[in-house]
């Protein structure tokens, strides 16, 4: 018996010894050449937000001195003077309003709008999500000045509605053509078996289609909240007052002001603006490449 477990002991070993290690061989590690690159391309977009992030902590003599240089000594009081006035505040709760009503319009109107074309059948359905599509090729850029007229005659200027509802119509092409492959994917055999149950398609709409494509809802809903949050354009044309700027207007203001020469303390203001969205799109980050790709999965 002893015999027969030391010669398989050593037909194991042998058969160890000859199979080889399989731990790194299926790792390919690719041309280096595009890592360089991948590199590269990270260290350009990063550099900047840390420059500015870090300049919030110098003074403006280290700018004088050293301009690509780091804090030394690292000042807070930029950081603390920036938020202790009641203008950042006030700007700070205008792109929070801004951002969650066009936020909520965009994923509500393009959830229903998304319903439609891909549950129903009528005529001119495709014509219909051409047009969608086709919105994607139209930025706001191109429109802002007859946008700007139309919300003139409605008399929106300088109103906070005067942003929301074009951004909301802006928002609505990627919407739909992000949502329109969740709900194709759900089965017709899903839909069939809620009718036969009593279920409503209203009742379908908001028990079965809202919970199946909470990914490509969760996705429009942070693509929509970052595309507001940092709107520029569409705030410089609309918005007169002071009182009514979001922080993207409201750190070209600071720059304007009479602390146009104090450096530091308009990097300390533009990093506090732009925290919100890094740390917005840091959290939600794997959520959002996970709705595209069921998008284009469906």
């Amino acid at each position: 018996m002893s015999v027969t477990t030391a010669k398989s002991a050593n037909l194991s070993a042998i058969a160890r010894r000859r199979r080889p290690d399989r731990r790194g061989a299926g790792q390919k590690w690719g041309n280096p050449f595009t890592y360089f690159v991948a590199l590269v391309l990270i260290g350009v977009c990063i550099a900047p937000v840390l420059f500015i992030v870090l300049g919030g902590f110098r003074t403006n003599s280290q700018f004088t001195t050293d301009p690509s240089g780091l804090p030394s000594p690292w000042s807070f009081s930029n950081y603390t003077d920036v938020l202790a006035t009641q203008t950042f505040w006030g700007q700070f709760a205008n792109s929070i309003v801004v951002g969650l009503a066009s936020t909520v319009g965009i994923v509500v109107l393009g959830l229903m709008v998304s319903f439609v074309i891909a549950r129903y059948d009528f005529r001119f359905k495709g014509a219909m999500y051409s047009l969608f599509a086709a919105g994607l090729m139209f930025p706001l850029v191109i429109a802002i000045t007859p946008l700007y007229i139309m919300i003139k005659n409605l008399g929106l200027i300088d109103n906070l509605l005067g942003i929301i509802i074009p951004q909301i119509a802006f928002g609505l092409p990627t919407t739909v053509i992000i949502l329109v492959p969740f709900l194709k994917a759900i089965p017709k055999e899903l839909e069939e078996a809620a009718s036969i149950d009593g279920t409503s398609r209203l009742g379908f709409f908001f028990r079965m289609v809202i919970p199946l494509s909470t990914p490509g809802v969760v996705t429009v809903s942070i693509l929509g909240f970052l595309g507001s949050w940092n709107n520029y354009l569409l705030p410089l044309y609309v918005l007169n007052s002071q009182a009514n700027y979001t922080l993207p207007l409201g750190v070209q203001a600071l720059s304007a002001s009479q602390y146009s020469q104090d450096t530091a303390r308009i990097l300390a203001f533009t990093s506090l603006a732009m925290l919100p969205a890094l740390i917005f799109f840091s959290i939600f980050e794997k959520k959002i490449v996970g709705g595209l790709t069921g998008a284009v999965k469906g």
